[in-house]
């Protein structure tokens, strides 16, 4: 295995590529290793600095940018920045592990196109978007403003799933995560 790969796994929220890779990452312990993306937004109640997310200000991020931290970023919504820091993928790297990313839509095709052949892409896809819809609503994390901005991006967010080397829909979850580690483990072989 070539330690230099990278698998990539993008959904709109809420159909469960979290829930994937945590599965991937305690299968594929000795080969695989996360990259923590950094964000611009308050961590939510139980989520770490440097774990869940590298927490920034919207200042921070805003300088790593302007100094090229990232390999690379998005602005989701208005002061609302997700990335990928650089120092990530190079202390991975530098541990001998392939790189497994969670992030989003955009980002997923970013680093698809940067890493090319190294890299394996994964669009999570769900059943529906009603389904999509039952599954945020249950999770009762956000307003109801919030929870339409995501129905609504993660509408268009699904016309970018041919974009991707993989789409994998996630139906029923143990499936999907048994179907998630036959991909990595074939491509992690090669």
């Amino acid at each position: 295995m070539s330690s230099k790969k990278v698998i990539i796994f993008s959904a709109p929220s809420g159909a469960g590529k979290t829930t994937v890779v945590k599965h991937l990452l305690q299968n594929l312990t000795s080969q695989l290793s996360f990259s923590t993306s950094a964000c611009s937004r308050a961590p939510r109640q139980n989520e770490v600095n440097g774990k869940d997310y590298h927490f920034l200000s919207i200042e921070d991020f805003k300088k790593g940018i302007e100094n090229k931290l990232f390999l690379e970023w998005e602005e989701v919504y208005p002061n609302l920045f997700y990335g990928t820091l650089l120092e990530e993928v190079e202390r991975i790297w530098s541990n001998g592990k392939a790189i497994i990313f969670d992030v989003d839509v955009k980002g997923g095709i970013s680093l698809k196109q940067h890493f090319g052949e190294k890299a394996l892409s994964v669009f999570v896809a769900p059943p529906s978007l009603g389904v999509l819809e039952e599954r945020l609503r249950s999770r009762g994390t956000e307003s109801e403003e919030d929870f339409h901005k995501r129905i609504g991006k993660a509408a268009q967010e699904m016309t970018y799933k041919s974009d991707f080397d993989k789409v994998l829909v996630n139906e029923n979850l143990e499936r999907a995560c048994q179907q998630a580690l036959e991909i990595a483990q074939d491509f992690l072989a090669d």
